[in-house]
């Protein structure tokens, strides 16, 4: 009896937990929130390091792109939610335990930092715009109050983006039952993938030759910092028990070989590698745009 009692409890649906739980709008919520990440670091960076002229784009105007990119994510994670109604109570309270819990206040917070990093270069970055909202004295003064902060607006971004960055990973790594994600460089990995889209954005939309140059250097250095945390990550995996090495197996040859091996490390990873390289050398011009957009393709992936 006990045991038919188990057999039909289990094959009841949502008795074990699985991974259709979590469909499409996580994965694009964790996308689009490392891109986030990346967004407000470089623009942040580039000011404190005074690269106005190197790179006018990042210093400028890259900033307007971190709320757009994290309220497409928040909406995406919000259509997942089962009870819509009660989202208010992440912040009815804080739980030191929760990386959830952390996750949630480093959202509320990065909103208003990110809306004084685009007003505190509204002016140089978009002067039509900055004409017409500076007519009324209030604004005005408020602009002129944050470019006069500017530096210390970017001081409090970086270390929020930061968070943002890898307070995903971390959150995925604390699922014991998931031995494929329970592990400590899975925080850092996230982290250099989002600053690796970031700066593959930055690529796309800069304009002026120096800066795509530079943010392409950059992204050489991100792609290979994240391929040495991704060997170290399945080593860990290889390195681990029995539960571990059979979810090393899913990417080895089972199911997601393919979308790993494919889609992440060749064309997310080793192809923008190799175009890069080519771009900086001087030896490929024409295809200047695939890298950066292979690069956001595989940290989607």
């Amino acid at each position: 009896m006990p045991d038919e009692l188990l057999i039909t409890a289990r094959a009841n649906p949502m008795i074990d937990p699985g991974l259709a739980i979590w469909g499409w709008q996580i994965s694009t919520y964790l996308f689009l929130g490392g891109l986030t990440a990346g967004i407000m670091l470089f623009s942040a960076l580039m000011l404190l390091m005074r690269k106005d002229r190197e790179a006018p784009f990042a210093v400028q105007r890259l900033a307007l792109l971190a709320p757009i990119a994290l309220s497409l994510g928040m909406a995406a994670l919000f259509l997942d939610l089962e009870f819509k109604r009660h989202v208010y109570r992440f912040y009815f309270a804080f739980r030191p335990t929760s990386p959830m819990s952390y996750g949630a206040w480093i959202l509320i917070l990065i909103y208003p930092v990110a809306a004084m990093q685009i007003l505190s270069t509204v002016r140089a970055g978009f002067p039509a715009t900055a004409a017409r909202i500076l007519r009324y004295p209030p604004l005005e003064r408020l602009v002129a109050f944050l470019e006069r902060q500017r530096r210390l607006i970017a001081a409090l971004a970086i270390p929020l983006a930061v968070a943002l960055g890898i307070y995903t990973g971390i959150l995925l790594s604390a699922f014991s039952a998931r031995p494929l994600w329970n592990a400590g460089l899975l925080g850092p990995l996230f982290l250099v993938s989002g600053l690796s889209t970031g700066a593959a954005l930055t690529t796309l939309l800069a304009r002026e030759h120096g800066e795509v140059r530079l943010f392409t250097a950059i992204d050489v250095g991100l792609i290979l910092a994240e391929l040495a945390i991704v060997g170290l990550w399945l080593a860990s995996l290889a390195s681990g028990p029995r539960l571990q090495l059979d979810a090393l197996g899913m990417l080895l040859r089972g199911g997601y070989a393919a979308a790993f091996w494919g889609l992440f490390v060749a064309i997310g990873l080793l192809l923008p590698l190799a175009l890069d390289w080519l771009e900086l050398r001087g030896r490929l011009r024409r295809y200047a745009l695939v890298a950066p957009s292979l690069v956001l393709l595989g940290g989607l992936a």
